[in-house]
């Protein structure tokens, strides 16, 4: 059975089985979208003459052979499979016009308004004891847990300005005002269903952009307030209150209703009301069932974690593997295939967050990819390859290349962008793989933005513009660097995406770094990891400001002492430690167990290390192996087409080993 869906909550688009369908040329675009606007009731001829034609275009004639015209290629698209005098399912003429049929809940604008409708009836039907003005005190006052699944599921639909391909007809108009009231009700119905179930952190990263986005919104604003209070922020919601009323005053001349003025109050007094239900279970620990919907919301729910980012996102990864898991239990490879790679959130490190959960999604994606066989459909596989390609990275293993451009290939010849963007993804992170590729990696990021441009795909839009900056800045090319990480900021602002700034911030203070003095180099790194303190990124944090630190330290000959927990980075640095401790012999001992650096970002970082240790060690075995790896990529800065850290220019390492093996030349010539 075919699953057709139609999506307006942004710009239109049409999804069979998950893959973008082309509904045709801009005006049968506007067609599509005016009849899914009457949710399946027949719109007239004439009524659809005057909304989709100006008064001066065409004659009133002609406009009813068009409309035929379009009607009859939109459906070919919709329904490419009905055969010759069939009558058509989706798009059929009836009453002196057109309807367009969809299944229950194949419209993302319906179910925006149902989830809307249901909330809203929920939470009138609740008893009395609700704090502040309807908000639920208690998990009996505002909206279940089954309710607020589906205000999350429609809350993610949500991708922007409805029908934001559109001219602004008058139709259209109003249906964006209608829909963007129905969305901001959502969010705040979702907030308080989040705050019945005793999850207030969620309901602050539904709520925080919310607010700011719509300031005349006092309700958003006593939500907002409420949710930090019960997560233990009361300064943040104090905070709030008073920027509320500032707001409200200063920029639209609106005297503050009572309830800002009651909960400002009750903050300050810690009033035993605004306390808040026992905290339920995390998303995380919600084992979604094996229906379709349950899986496809739970997916959903994981792809706006991970984007709201946060401590969400180890929590988007849970719940993804939870979905992945419950698919599979079905036995049905299909839905497992299109449970696995419905979350389609970019990955910009080529260290992984949560390596067993990333193992055990591989695992998923390649037994699935043998029970559907050859013959499984081609955006299938080329997603599932892609998942293979983007979750085991940093290895040196050939057969996820394989699967990555594998992927690649496929999504080419299906011709599906969405599917060609997490292709690109993966290409990216096993590019890697091969020494001196961030030309490659240049390419790819400049396809990723213009194929983002052309079908408005905001996240890896992100994605090509930070591989990009990570490119420039290994080639040393700063100033095409600043333009792609400014870039990067500006797609991320409009879509909401928090960890860009973070990685933007890191990447400033890497360049800095390359001429600032050493005590200024360390303050810009310490800066840039405060921003990644509340964020759950363990795979780009853990060890990464000690590691900076070293840098920074070494380029300016500065003892490493003090540097804190190196992470991942440990068996590099430590032969460094115990040199600078003195301990030549332990030093020896500890760069010959370190392991070969893994294939990532910082590979060449990690060769610097070691070329710093035999340099300092006189050993010309190891320098000789780091000799070989760094000079694959001469004209590079080590580590800096990481966007984060670098240990300069590797021609002055390759420099400095070559010095190491003349000296040892001539005292072999002297012996």
């Amino acid at each position: 059975m075919v699953e057709l869906r139609v999506e307006v909550l942004g710009p239109v688009r049409v999804l069979r089985d998950g893959a973008e369908v082309d509904p045709g040329g801009p005006r049968q675009r506007e067609l599509l979208a005016r009849l899914a606007a009457a949710r399946g009731r027949p719109v007239s001829f004439e009524r659809l003459a005057e909304d989709l034609w100006d008064d001066e275009e065409h004659d009133p004639r002609d406009r009813r052979g068009a409309l035929a015209t379009f009607v009859g290629d939109l459906r070919r698209r919709l329904e490419p499979e009905r055969r010759s005098r069939t009558p058509p399912r989706v798009l059929v003429t009836e009453h002196g016009g057109y309807a367009l049929r969809l299944p229950d809940g194949a419209l993302d604008a319906a179910r925006l308004e149902a989830a809307v409708d249901r909330a809203g009836v929920r939470a009138a039907g609740g008893p009395a004891a609700a704090l502040p003005d309807g908000v639920p005190a208690t998990p009996d006052g505002g909206a279940p847990s089954g309710t607020t699944r589906a205000l999350q599921e429609a809350v993610a639909g949500w991708r922007g300005e409805p029908y934001a391909d559109l001219p602004g007809r008058g139709w259209v108009r109003a249906e964006r005002r209608r829909l963007a009231e129905a969305y901001a009700r959502a969010v705040e119905l979702l907030a308080e269903g989040l705050l019945a179930d005793g999850r207030p952190g969620e309901a602050v990263a539904a709520l925080d952009p919310h607010a700011a986005a719509h300031p005349w919104r006092e309700r958003a604003w006593v939500l907002l307030a409420l949710a930090l209070y019960r997560d233990g922020r009361q300064s943040d919601a104090l905070g709030v209150v008073r920027r509320a009323r500032r707001r409200l005053a200063d920029e639209l001349g609106l005297d503050p209703g009572p309830e800002l003025a009651r909960l400002e109050r009750d903050v300050l007094d810690q009033a035993p009301s605004l306390d808040g239900p026992t905290p339920g279970p995390r998303l995380a620990v919600t084992a979604p069932t094996g229906s379709r919907a349950s899986l496809r919301s739970t997916v959903d729910v994981a792809r706006t974690l991970a984007i709201a980012a946060g401590d969400h996102l180890a929590t988007a990864q849970q719940q993804r593997i939870a979905a992945a898991l419950a698919a599979e239990a079905t036995g049905d490879p299909v839905l497992t295939a299109r449970t696995v790679t419905a979350y389609d959130v970019p990955a910009v490190w080529t260290r992984s967050d949560d390596p067993a959960s990333a193992d055990a999604l591989v695992g998923v994606a390649r037994r699935t990819l043998r029970r559907l066989g050859p013959d499984a459909a081609p955006v299938l596989r080329a997603r599932l390859l892609a998942v293979v390609g983007i979750e085991h990275r940093g290895s040196r293993d050939a057969w996820a290349w394989a699967a990555a451009e594998d992927a690649v290939g496929i999504a080419r010849d299906v011709g599906d962008p969405g599917t060609l963007a997490l292709a690109l993804n993966a290409r990216f992170l096993q590019s890697f793989q091969r020494p001196g590729a961030g030309a490659e990696r240049d390419r790819t990021g400049t396809e990723l933005v213009a194929l983002a441009g052309a079908h408005d795909l905001p996240t890896f839009a992100i994605l090509g513009h930070l591989v990009r900056m990570q490119a420039a800045a290994g080639a040393g090319r700063f100033g095409d660097a600043d333009a792609h990480a400014a870039a990067a900021e500006d797609v991320a602002a409009g879509y909401e995406s928090p960890v860009v700034p973070m990685l933007t911030a890191w990447y400033r203070a890497m360049r800095d770094a390359e001429t600032a003095p050493p005590d200024a180099a360390a303050r810009a790194y310490r800066a840039a990891d405060d921003l990644l303190a509340g964020v759950r990124m363990p795979g780009v944090r853990d060890g990464l400001l000690p590691l900076a630190l070293v840098t920074v330290r070494l380029r300016h000959g500065r003892p490493l002492d003090g540097l804190g927990d190196t992470g991942p980075y440990a068996p590099w640095v430590e032969p460094l430690l115990a040199l600078d401790a003195g301990d030549r012999g332990g030093a020896a001992e500890l760069a010959r167990a370190a392991p070969e650096p893994p294939a990532d970002h910082l590979r060449e970082l990690r060769w610097a290390l070691v070329a710093e240790t035999a340099v300092r060690l006189r050993d010309v075995g190891l320098a000789g192996r780091a000799r070989h790896a760094l000079a694959r990529v001469p004209d590079e800065l080590a580590g800096a087409g990481s966007g984060l850290v670098s240990a300069g220019p590797v021609r002055g390492w390759l420099d400095r080993l070559d010095r190491l093996d003349r000296l040892d030349r001539l005292d072999g010539r002297r012996a």
